[in-house]
């Protein structure tokens, strides 16, 4: 982390690296370059032993660009250090494979891909994992004793925004011995800092708020010292690194990751009470709602109520449909956190993978719309809901 980690966190996304270049560049340029020289090997042995830093080789992560954009992760999430990834479920393997194998209790809804690793794909390594729902959080003190090691949840979660108390559950590992995992995606650093409330690992996937954009695909995974350098070697063996171009590319993102979320949290609390006034609209998944279940947990540890939120249309998954295809101004894409308002119906999408029954289970309804709101005008976004719902 650099100098600049006592700083706001809109300073630490724009100052937040040391690295630069002979000629004053306010950002680290693009070193696509996949092997670095050295004048001597006694120079090359003290990069490759760790007794200096260095660039190396690329696809070890050891290159100008990626350090760059990791010491800047690193300082937004407050972190010792940061491994940028490929993508979101690069990193998450990465951590799993580094930190579950003495197994895995995931809390909660997540993303279908994680999920699907979860559950069908870990435990074919020998990898013992346990899915539980938010309200079976009973369980987990069994789960513990049993040897579990790593608690994985998001908060809130996708797609139905329930929140999780942090510190609580880091609690509640420590107690056991266990490390606490917290993808920190829907909230982004600007609206919550998990490591501050306990968390051991904050996992991102950068392709959403991180990047903002809808233009790189890309992962991060930040915590102390201690816990990152095992996964290191698991990042260079699966093969997983971000490519300076992309590096690059997230750098120039995170420039401007302040001022979009908050701009986001702003309309998706104007949206989402115009949708909780809707007669068409049977309920708002959303944290700022002060009827929302977990929106006085959201005051406490967050610092934004984010800008994602959840609607689910009256009568059925069909009527929802209709309502999507109705949209104007809203992509119907998957993915999320660009500047362009998207919309997915979970049960086509994200959740596509699991079987009806399970997402009932998890209270996900043929009936949801998710709303990933962008930089548009609220006004604009509104009027576009309430025609495709008025349709």
């Amino acid at each position: 982390m650099s100098e600049t980690t006592t700083c706001g966190l809109a300073t630490r996304a724009i100052h937040g690296t040391t690295q630069t270049d002979a000629h004053g560049s306010p950002h680290t340029p693009i070193y696509n370059t996949t092997t670095f020289a050295f004048p001597s090997t006694a120079e090359l042995l003290d990069v490759i032993d760790g007794k200096k830093p260095g660039a190396l080789y690329t696809r070890y992560g050891l290159n100008p660009s990626i350090f760059a954009l990791e010491e800047t992760l690193a300082g937004l999430e407050g972190a010792e250090l940061a491994w940028a990834f490929c993508s979101g479920m690069a990193a998450e393997t990465a951590l799993f494979l580094t930190h579950g194998r003495d197994g895995i209790v995931c809390v909660g809804d997540a993303y279908g891909g994680t999920l699907e690793l979860l559950a069908a794909q870990l435990p074919l390594l020998g990898i013992q994992t346990h899915l539980i729902l938010g309200s079976e959080q009973e369980r987990l003190d069994d789960l513990l004793a049993g040897g579990a090691k790593l608690i994985f949840f998001e908060t809130p979660t996708n797609p139905t925004l329930e929140l999780f108390d942090i510190r609580t559950m880091a609690a509640k590992a420590h107690a056991h011995g266990a490390r606490v995992a917290v993808d920190n995606t829907f909230a982004s650093p600007v609206n919550q800092h998990p490591l501050e409330l306990g968390a051991d690992f904050v996992v991102h996937s950068a392709t959403k708020y991180l990047g903002g954009h809808s233009d790189l695909t890309a992962g991060a995974l930040m915590g102390s010292k201690e816990l990152l350098l095992p996964v290191w070697n698991w990042r260079k063996n699966l093969g997983s690194m971000i490519a300076p171009e992309t590096a690059s590319l997230l750098s120039r993102s995170l420039r401007t990751l302040v001022v979009r979320v908050q701009q986001q949290n702003a309309s998706a609390q104007a949206v989402a009470e115009a949708m909780a006034r809707h007669p068409k609209v049977s309920r708002v998944f959303y944290p700022g709602l002060p009827d929302f279940p977990g929106h006085g947990l959201a005051k406490e540890q967050m610092h934004g109520f984010g800008g994602m939120l959840t609607i689910e249309v009256k009568d059925d998954g069909a009527a929802a449909t209709r309502v999507a295809d109705r949209l104007r101004l809203f992509a119907l894409a998957p993915s999320l956190g660009g500047a362009e308002s998207l919309v997915t119906q979970p049960c086509t999408t994200t959740h596509h993978g699991l079987t009806p029954e399970e997402r009932a289970r998890r209270g996900i309804s043929d009936a949801m719309l998710r709303l990933s709101i962008g930089l548009e005008d609220s006004a604009d976004l509104i009027a576009d809901l309430e025609q495709a719902l008025q349709s």
